[in-house]
């Protein structure tokens, strides 16, 4: 089970860390991604982490404004948003990969959890 937190309200420039909580299976043979959707866009891939050896991938919209990074003995893996846009506002969602690859194709994941809701604005 996969548990999305930390979302909220917040000023174009600001910054927002998200949670992704992780039960009933360990971190450390696992891909964990981000993904987001926002109203009537399809679902985006932002983020992934190899949690066997903390190797990322990032998508082009939010390379060097966003880091993802895994706490693998709280089996935790969050989520940086740092200088975020109005573009950034969606509800964002973590999913579990078995195969363990670094990828951002939502297909390739098989456990996915609640999202949280990221809202950009003035």
């Amino acid at each position: 089970q996969l548990q999305a937190c930390g979302g909220g309200l917040v000023q174009p420039g600001g910054s927002l860390r998200l949670s992704c909580v992780v039960s009933g299976f360990t971190l450390g043979r696992y891909t964990i991604g981000w993904f987001r959707q926002a109203p009537d866009k399809e679902r985006e891939g932002v983020a992934c982490i190899m949690t066997s050896d903390g190797s990322t991938y990032y998508a082009e919209s939010v390379k060097g404004r966003f880091t993802i990074f895994a706490d693998n003995a709280k089996n935790t893996v969050f989520l940086q948003m740092n200088n975020l846009r109005p573009e950034d506002t969606a509800v964002y969602s973590c999913a579990a990969d078995d195969v363990g690859l670094l990828t951002l194709i939502a297909a390739e994941y098989e456990h996915w959890g609640q999202g949280t809701e990221v809202t950009v604005s003035s």
